[in-house]
């Protein structure tokens, strides 16, 4: 059924959306919503301001978990070079890149307690992507936040796509969680280590039932990882795509797209969409969409997780432990670590008996 477009200002923030209206009401059902809409780059602040509008409009909807794209708070850097050569790096490339650092966020930080007052404030989960900033390095990271305006935690990108890796830092095990609510048990991977078998099977051994895919591939051939994935965890998959044009970023020469011919007008489209929801049994819910910003939401029949779940239990009575098994090391991996004095001082003792 067509949802009535809900905010302040009396007027939709992005398009009218449809939901999926089939779900059985004789089990929980939870109603979702997927954001997909552009930052405004290199403007924090603005982009915390338009993330508020979209979580407004879409509690306006009654949803009770609301999911943004990858990086929508400091935005994803297509068509940047960062003056990147095999060798070299250029002066207006590093600029570039402390520009990018100065739109991204601490976490903890200011920003993000002010998500998590915006969680608290419109009663909603809350997953959004986010650039996080830990001293001078850049990492792709996930925040989730309670209805009651708690920080829950964060997931960090274990593996960067491309040249990604030149300005984003690597996750560690550390980051890989899923959170126990009253929805169902939530968590969250980026783009494409959605396509990494290992990682995909450690969320389905910490029970994921809604899992959030934020990502910028607006590809096609996203949705079969998307349907692959809803089948293969017998969960919700929801995934966050932006849709950007050209003159989301800023004008050339400010912000330039390499690898191109020429510069893209400012309706080109860089990022194209295809957000879309899907459930256990790989029936799309709502999406794809490749027209435009949009919300999409739909009710989530939580009892079609254990319908599936008896078809097929990736890590209970469709695994063969005694033949494939995995372990998964999750303590933190830190570059420097620092002993006390105290444990300086028997180990020194312990060193001369």
């Amino acid at each position: 059924m067509a949802l009535a477009p809900a905010s302040s200002g009396g007027e939709s923030v992005i398009a009218d959306v449809e939901m999926n209206a089939g779900a059985d009401q004789g089990a929980a059902t939870v109603r979702v919503t997927v954001v997909q809409a552009s930052s405004v780059f290199y403007d924090t602040p603005a982009t915390l301001d338009k993330a508020e509008k979209l979580i407004a409009e879409a509690a306006g909807y009654g949803s009770q978990l609301v999911l943004f794209p990858e990086v929508f708070i400091g935005g994803y850097p297509h068509g940047s070079t960062f003056g990147l050569v095999v060798g070299n790096r250029t002066a207006k490339g590093k600029e570039d890149f402390r520009k990018y650092h100065a739109a991204a966020i601490h976490v903890p930080g200011p920003e993000v307690s002010r998500l998590a007052a915006l969680a608290g404030k419109y009663k909603v989960f809350l997953v959004i992507g986010v650039v996080e900033r830990a001293g001078y390095t850049l990492y792709n990271t996930v925040l989730t936040f309670d209805p009651l305006g708690k920080y829950l935690g964060k997931h960090r990108k274990l593996m960067p796509t491309a040249l990604e890796r030149v300005f984003w830092g690597f996750g560690d095990g550390s980051t890989i969680p899923v959170y126990d609510t009253p929805l169902g048990k939530i968590g969250a991977l980026i783009c494409w280590e959605s396509r990494m078998p290992l990682l995909r099977t450690a969320m389905y051994a910490k029970g994921v039932e809604i899992y959030c895919a934020p990502t910028v591939d607006g590809r096609t051939s996203w949705q079969a990882s998307m349907t692959h994935i809803a089948l293969e965890g017998g969960c919700f998959v929801l995934s966050a795509v932006p849709f950007t044009r050209r003159k989301n970023y800023p004008p050339p020469p400010e912000y330039t797209f390499g690898g191109l011919e020429e510069e893209p007008s400012p309706e080109s489209v860089v990022c194209s969409g295809g957000s879309v929801i899907i459930s256990p049994s790989g029936t799309v819910l709502a999406g794809p969409n490749y027209e435009g910003e949009a919300l999409l939401t739909a009710d989530l029949d939580l009892g079609e997780i254990v319908r599936a779940k008896f078809d097929f239990d990736v890590v209970g009575h469709y695994s063969r432990p005694e033949v494939l098994s995995l372990v998964v090391k999750t303590d933190p991996k830190p570059v420097v670590s620092f002993t006390s004095d105290a444990e300086k001082t028997f180990a020194g003792k312990s060193d001369d008996v």
